[in-house]
């Protein structure tokens, strides 16, 4: 080890006494995940007194304690020179507009071309972080603003803020029903029984809440916002599919095609064209994870919902005009 790895040192107080070594620690160094400060215990580099110690050893109230912090590799994918839409970034976080189409994690259909190794180009010590900074998902074809962390504090402060739901996220969808009012989803979620891809609604699920208000109705669809109370895998689509309204183009929850009698030309075109989920993750708002200041970024609708949008107000306009 190094003499300029980075070192921290404190005094355990004395009202610790017979404590655990590792429950300590944790209070003692809370910009570090409880996993993080574990390995380093195991390895030697968090020390009690110049002394490796067992996590579950009892202090006695006045020793030091040095951790020294410890970077390992933990993200292997390669750098991909990827164009990123960066809304905020500083030394501690990058916020982006992710792309509809771009997967986030690599894995077994995706070894490349993904999320990380875009960001794996844009600041190489990122390898540093689990998953490359990246503290809450996407999915591949919902498109909009994602949080990342840099640094091993930001990703702690970042993931707890999520845990504690205290992220403000807002999405748009374009959904199938002329909604009339809006409301809060309360369906807990978790994997389908049969198909271990999908997610459902399951009375022995994980609690998830999804608050919807209507953003402008059509006549036989509604474009609306949602919030996020939870963060479930693909919470949105689930609950938007369980109160019968399904996402349009959503490949895994969504019904079958609807159109309008009467529907134009556009509408039919921009509908049968759609085939991806149309939700948005429109804004993002978060404590930054060093400052504590509100941190708030928004991204514009990509082309494609835009496009289905206007095609859905024209729609509107023609007929209401043809009943007058």
């Amino acid at each position: 080890m190094s003499d300029a790895t980075p070192a921290l040192t404190a005094t355990v107080p004395d009202s610790a006494s017979g404590r655990r070594f590792d429950a300590v620690l944790a209070e003692l160094f809370p910009d570090y995940s409880r996993s993080r400060l574990a390995a380093w215990i195991k390895s030697g580099d968090a020390r009690l007194d110049g002394r490796q110690v067992r996590p579950r050893d009892p202090v006695r109230g006045g020793e030091t304690v040095t951790v020294k912090v410890i970077e390992e590799v933990q993200t292997h994918s390669q750098p991909e020179d990827i164009p990123l839409e960066v809304l905020y970034e500083d030394e501690h976080v990058i916020v982006i507009d992710k792309p509809p189409g771009l997967v986030v994690h690599p894995g077994a259909g995706n070894p490349a071309g993904t999320l990380v190794n875009a960001l794996l180009h844009r600041d190489p010590a990122l390898d540093k972080l689990p998953r490359a900074g990246i503290v809450h998902r996407l999915d591949k074809d919902t498109s909009g603003v994602m949080v990342v962390a840099r640094t091993l504090v930001a990703h702690t402060a970042l993931v707890e803020q999520l845990s504690a739901r205290e992220v403000h996220r807002q999405y748009l969808a374009v959904v199938v029903g002329a909604m009339v009012a809006g409301g809060t989803a309360d369906a807990p979620i978790d994997r389908h029984p049969r198909d271990r891809i999908r997610m459902a609604v399951r009375e022995d699920g994980r609690e998830a809440v999804t608050h919807y208000r209507l953003r402008e109705r059509f006549r036989a669809h509604t474009l609306v916002e949602c919030r996020l109370e939870t963060g479930r895998t693909h919470q949105i689509r689930v609950h938007m599919a369980h109160i019968k309204y399904p996402i349009v183009g959503d490949p895994m929850y969504g019904g079958p095609l609807k159109l309008p009698r009467g529907a134009t030309a556009e509408l039919v075109e921009a509908l049968r064209g759609f085939r991806r989920q149309a939700l948005h993750a429109q804004t993002l708002e978060f404590a930054h994870p060093v400052s504590g200041e509100a941190v708030r970024c928004s991204a514009p609708m990509p082309a494609d919902m835009r496009a289905l949008v206007k095609a859905l107000q024209d729609d509107s306009r023609a007929a209401a005009e043809a009943g007058r």
